[in-house]
């Protein structure tokens, strides 16, 4: 069990690594659009619960990573921006007697647009979708039966942003906040008592992938930001609210996370294609 959830995390680390990587760098071009790449470093609280793995809360800390890309569109009238935001976890947390624990990780990839529908001044307001895949395990250290879980889903969501570009002593400033809700997808869960020896051994793999909305799953991801100069360099500073929710096939999970960050931004330009 624990090899088929390393095995899923494994699958997810090349997609997720291509998408991190930055392009190659040009000079400035006349008809260039100007990308802003975001790395953030995080250490937070996190609550974790799974009931294939015990009936227990289980709370700890947890560190995340995370990269965001943002670019306008060529059409539009640059109304549209592309946003890509890839971000992974690892978190450890002991049970509220503190005789066992527990330890997770998860990679997750956001990929959508945003539209802008309003604006005055610095303050912008955004909707749009994002496509969002996420696959990782959960692994209980004390388990004899069933010691680890995997995790994995895929969904469309819902998403808005408002950014505010302001000065302080002339000194440019950016606040942006963003809210991400999955209307619908699918999600990887075994039933209740089903090892996984079961499903990829025996084949016993009915019903093991649900359809997933708003009444079974219903999570949300808040980021409030601010970006602000430090010398030469950009910084933000940040905080993250992420709520992953679900209750299929008799299993309820939860994953809390309360997540303070830290990091740089730049922003550079491609040459246009030709």
């Amino acid at each position: 069990m624990k090899r088929t959830a390393l095995s899923l995390l494994a699958c997810l680390l090349p997609l997720a690594l291509a998408v991190a990587t930055p392009p190659h760098r040009h000079g400035p071009g006349p008809d260039d659009r100007p990308i802003q790449r975001a790395t953030m470093y995080g250490l937070g609280w996190a609550n974790m619960y799974d009931t294939y793995l015990s009936p227990q809360e289980y709370r700890g800390i947890e560190f995340r990573l995370s990269r965001e890309s943002l670019r306008r569109t060529r059409w539009g009238h640059g109304r549209w921006t592309r946003q890509a935001f890839f971000q992974g976890y690892a978190n450890y947390t002991h049970n509220h007697v503190d005789n066992n624990n527990t330890l997770s990780a998860l990679v997750n990839w956001n990929y959508g647009l945003h539209y802008r529908f309003w604006q005055r001044g610095g303050l912008r307001l955004l909707a749009g979708g994002l496509v969002d895949a996420a696959g990782g395990f959960g692994w209980n250290l004390r388990n004899g039966n069933n010691p680890a879980s995997a995790r994995a889903s895929l969904s469309l969501d819902a998403s808005v942003a408002a950014v505010w570009d302001f000065r302080l002593r002339r000194l440019p400033f950016t606040l942006r906040y963003q809210l991400d809700v999955p209307l619908a997808g699918a999600m990887f869960s075994p039933h209740y008592g089903q090892s996984y020896y079961e499903i990829f051994s025996l084949g016993n793999a009915g019903g093991v992938v649900k359809f997933t909305s708003l009444h079974n799953r219903p999570s949300w991801r808040h980021r409030l930001s601010l970006d602000f100069p430090a010398g030469r360099l950009k910084m933000r500073v940040s905080y993250l609210w992420d709520v992953q929710q679900s209750k299929l096939n008799h299993i309820e999970t939860h994953a809390y996370g309360h997540i303070f960050m830290v990091g740089f931004v730049k922003q550079f330009s491609l040459l246009p294609n030709r």
